[in-house]
């Protein structure tokens, strides 16, 4: 928990009332420098009482924007949970919701700005009273959200082996578990479609039926695997572009290879500068 990171949120506008409740649930769970925020989309509705699609399209969201940052991932019951970092910088730079000093004149009598603190005694006034805060009523799940999950968990299931199905009712109820408890749509369908090709041709005595692979969690080294193949590839591009940040810098033949997305990403990584991009006869 983090004072810091929270004040600086809550001084910022952030473009919608669900937007500005995720951030402070996430803001509570980071360090001073933002990092080390660890916690599940469904541990996020559940505690902000929002809608589930409304939690995935808002950290989506924030990822874009750069509001948010993914740093890793930490092992749960459920496979693993994202671990993001709230980027400070880029909150200091959001409008303020500081209202505007307004003149109104002199008045007679005066009317207190700050809170009423009460009857005194002695001369001692009493505790502040603190302001009244409404209280956020949050509208009961739509049909069209409902909907949405449910043609989520019928994609993922119908990419598993037809001659494997069983009980369609409790794997589904399954799939929107692991989907609650953080793990993407897109990941748990890749994990599906990585076990039918692994076990195409396999004897019906050594498959395992859906309702099975779900319940059981077999699904979660798929997830890991998934996981550590994109961590692998973030690492591969790491490693190129700063060799291609090398041949910059050196000017080197080579430098004509470069593609106009590799020097965009080259700049945005900050490998390198406009004017070096320049002074290799390079054009971004």
């Amino acid at each position: 928990m983090s004072w810091r990171v929270e004040n600086a949120c809550a001084e910022r506008k952030f473009g919608s009332a669900t937007r500005k409740q995720i951030i402070m649930f996430l803001a509570d769970k980071a360090s001073d420098d933002g990092s080390g925020i660890w916690c599940s989309k469904g541990t996020i509705q559940r505690h902000t009482e929002l809608g589930e699609t409304t939690v995935k399209r808002t950290i989506r969201d924030f990822l874009k924007e750069g509001i948010l940052v993914e740093t890793g991932a930490r092992g749960c019951k459920n496979g693993f949970t994202v671990v993001y970092r709230i980027d400070l910088p880029r909150i200091e730079a959001l409008e303020l919701t500081a209202e505007p000093d307004i003149e109104t004149g002199a008045t007679v009598d005066p009317v207190q700005t700050g809170p009423g603190t009460g009857a005194t005694l002695a001369g001692v006034p009493g505790p502040p009273r603190p302001p009244n805060h409404p209280k956020t009523i949050h509208k009961p799940p739509t049909r069209e959200r409902m909907a949405v999950e449910e043609e989520e968990a019928e994609k993922i299931l119908a990419a598993y082996p037809p001659d494997r199905l069983r009980g369609k009712a409790k794997c589904l109820s399954r799939i929107r578990d692991i989907l609650d408890a953080g793990t993407e749509v897109k990941d748990l369908l890749e994990a599906v479609k990585a076990y039918a090709a692994e076990s195409a041709g396999f004897t019906r005595s050594k498959v395992c039926f859906s309702d099975n692979w779900f319940k059981s969690g077999r699904w979660r080294a798929y997830v890991d695997d998934i996981a550590k193949g994109r961590e692998a590839n973030k690492a591969k591009e790491a490693e190129m572009l700063a060799g291609l940040a090398n041949w910059v810098t050196d000017k080197h033949p080579l430098c004509r290879h470069i593609t106009p997305g590799q020097i965009d990403a080259l700049l945005a990584a900050e490998l390198v500068t406009q004017a070096q991009i320049q002074a290799a006869d390079l054009r971004s």
